[in-house]
């Protein structure tokens, strides 16, 4: 992003109130008490969180510490006996709820769904003595491989329920990557589909599970559970592979919640890393219960009436937080949508809110991008009515989308609560409050309470004014990773040593670049290491090159994003053939599907550039910032002086 796009950007004068009859009833009705929470969190972070675990979620045992921080390990509620599953179920039994609408399901064909509170709660207990009449047991990880339908959000809360960390990979992701997960992850048991609908196709989920499982590359998985989607002809093989309505209609619907320790993990989620190797970031039961309990209530402002909507997959955390886990321990309705925008139908979401009656609706700003370019006859042509809040989430949306999608699909009343956050932070760290921050477009505005965020240059000094840098965190808060799975030491070193610590303390260092303007709002510039953000999806580097450098044909590659209008980023790829290789748009063609054949669709390069060689300091390390400014079109500029061979970027620009 160009320092004159930068402070355009922070010039943004545009500002939005919060609407008063929205903020009167809010949960948070003004300004001066979002400060107040504020500094009640800053005065005594440990009173303020456990204050909040007190009133708002239900315990086994109370904890006997709040936080025990020995940087970079946090332990929230220690000695504390929870289960988030009996918080977002069993709990709302007793009350009126019990037969309110929890799960809202529409699939891509037009069938639908609807399962009360009651009702989801007799099918995630009849799940959870499936899982346990195949053998798992509290701290068997279970990999969960599905479309969007109401059985994934049932087996994540049946392995809660049982203390069985889950591990959800993105139905989108090719086979080599989901056994890539499953075997880091030790997985024992794989929860898939035959399919799912995506775009007026269907997805073979069960097909790539077995080509996962191929030649008994996953020793631990034991067992495969297929719940019948799209009634397409698969293999089933015997022993291993089970049908779900085989076993789930036999099921006792009698599964007490497990009193689970605080700091048990809930699950393990892979995000893209810079090194190639995924991470599998891990969450841990009480604190992420807290914080995606809290940041859905306040955000969102989640009433009794609301019939909220994500359109995220729970393959992502976004699914995980707010589509499950936040919306039930609140006891919204949530609404899950199997489709996407599509040929047959490119105005579904619409159709989606018109139908059930959506008030609260959170995207991305890729989709909104794609809803702009589609046109608003398509949004004029529904009753968008019932709509009070937006939101959006995976990645900075620029001022113009955002005002579209205030007048277009808000229709001008409507607050927009602009989201940033991570995987690895479990939930919003820095939003509008609606009924108490003013909004501007483009800014994700302020920290969320208790979020003390701030930015700074690599010796952790706090940079003046305008001034972009590293965006931290300085002090813990209870949704936080607690490690990386099986590497404790990648987890320090990618997130508390990047930044030098300061007389001691360590700050958590997201990967982004901020900039802050006159008011203090934090304006979100995206990623700073290598990792690139496609449509508000992470995806490392190093493993779209490793992809690409197992192609025969290929030698070296290194892969770069460039700004996108619909997704944000693009992905480029600079790729030296084998010797005896020749550039062609055939090959081209077979690079990109060999991408999508070893990771998935989502990573498949916009663009690949042959080249003889790659930019390279004289200690070998390609400079990736070299190919962002040639792949943007940009102007190289900075430091050169590592360079080895300066004739290569010469080349390149020629080539350009």
């Amino acid at each position: 992003m160009s320092e004159a796009t930068i402070e355009s950007i922070l010039q943004e004068k545009r500002s939005f109130q919060p609407p008063a009859d929205f903020a009167k009833a809010a949960h948070v009705p003004s300004f001066e008490a979002y400060q107040q929470l504020c500094e009640e969190a800053k005065a005594d972070p440990a009173a303020f969180w456990a204050k909040l675990a007190e009133q708002e979620l239900d315990w086994f045992q109370p904890w006997d510490t709040v936080l025990d921080w020995q940087p970079p390990a946090a332990r929230w509620f220690d000695g504390g006996k929870i289960n988030i599953s009996y918080n977002c179920l069993d709990r709302h039994l007793t009350t009126w709820r019990r037969n309110k609408a929890a799960l809202i399901w529409e699939g891509e064909p037009g069938d639908s769904r609807t399962l009360t509170y009651a009702q989801l709660h007799r099918e995630v207990c009849q799940f959870a003595n499936v899982l346990k009449q195949l053998g798992v047991q509290k701290g068997d990880r279970v990999g969960i491989y599905m479309p969007m339908i109401p059985e994934a959000a049932i087996a994540m809360l049946a392995c809660a329920r049982i203390g069985a960390p889950h591990s959800v990979v993105f139905g989108g992701f090719s086979a080599e990557a989901l056994r890539d997960r499953l075997v880091d992850a030790d997985a024992k048991l794989v929860v898939t589909a035959d399919g799912g609908w995506r775009k007026d196709a269907i997805v073979p989920l069960k097909d790539q599970v077995d080509k996962a499982l191929a030649n008994d590359a996953v020793p631990s998985v034991q067992n495969v559970l297929v719940v019948r989607r799209t009634e397409q002809k698969v293999t089933m093989e015997p022993g291993r592979d089970h049908w779900w309505h085989d076993l789930q209609q036999g099921a006792s619907a009698d599964c007490p919640a497990e009193p689970m320790d605080s700091e048990d993990m809930l699950f393990v989620l892979y995000t893209s890393g810079s090194t190639g190797k995924p991470k599998g970031v891990v969450h841990t039961t009480a604190g992420y219960n807290l914080y995606t309990h809290m940041t859905t209530k306040w955000i969102f402002d989640l009433q009794d009436t609301d019939v909220y909507w994500c359109t995220a997959d729970v393959g992502w955390i976004t699914g995980h937080s707010y589509i499950v886990y936040g919306p039930l321990s609140n006891g919204a309705t949530t609404v899950m949508y199997e489709g996407a925008p599509r040929p047959s139908n490119p105005g579904c979401f619409w159709d989606v809110i018109e139908k059930y009656g959506v008030t609260v609706f959170y995207t991305a700003p890729t989709a909104i991008r794609a809803f702009i370019k589609q046109g608003e006859h398509l949004p004029n042509a529904r009753n968008l009515t019932s709509l009070r809040l937006l939101g959006t989430v995976g990645e900075p949306i620029n001022p113009e989308a955002w005002m579209w999608y205030h007048r277009v699909i808000g229709g001008g009343r409507c607050p927009i609560v602009d989201t940033w956050w991570q995987t690895e932070t479990g939930g919003i760290m820095i939003t509008a409050l609606p009924g108490a921050i003013a909004t501007k477009p483009g800014s994700a505005t302020l920290p969320f309470p208790g979020i003390l965020a701030d930015i700074v240059n690599l010796e952790g000094n706090p940079v003046e004014g305008s001034q972009g840098g590293y965006l931290v965190v300085r002090h813990p808060w209870p949704g936080m990773m607690r490690t990386v799975y099986g590497d404790p030491e990648r987890f320090r070193r990618t997130y508390w040593e990047h930044i030098a610590p300061k007389d001691g303390q360590y700050l958590y260092f997201a990967g982004d670049g901020a900039h802050r303007d006159d008011d203090g709002y934090f304006w979100v510039m995206g990623r700073v290491d290598d990792v690139i953000n496609v449509a508000g999806h992470r995806l490392g580097t190093m493993e779209i090159e490793s992809a690409l450098v197992s192609h025969p044909a290929v030698a070296e590659a290194a892969v770069v994003g460039k700004p996108d209008e619909l997704k944000g980023s693009d992905i480029v790829a600079f790729v030296t053939l084998e010797g005896t290789q020749t550039p062609s748009e055939a090959l081209t063609k077979e690079l990109k599907q060999h991408v999508v054949q070893e990771i998935g669709a989502i990573a498949r390069p916009g663009e690949i550039r042959f080249t003889d060689a790659l930019p390279k300091t004289r200690s070998g390390k390609i400079m990736r910032r070299l190919l962002r400014s040639l792949a943007s079109g940009e102007e190289v500029s900075g430091d050169t002086s590592t360079l080895e061979d300066r004739g290569v970027l010469d080349k390149l620009r020629e080539g350009a």
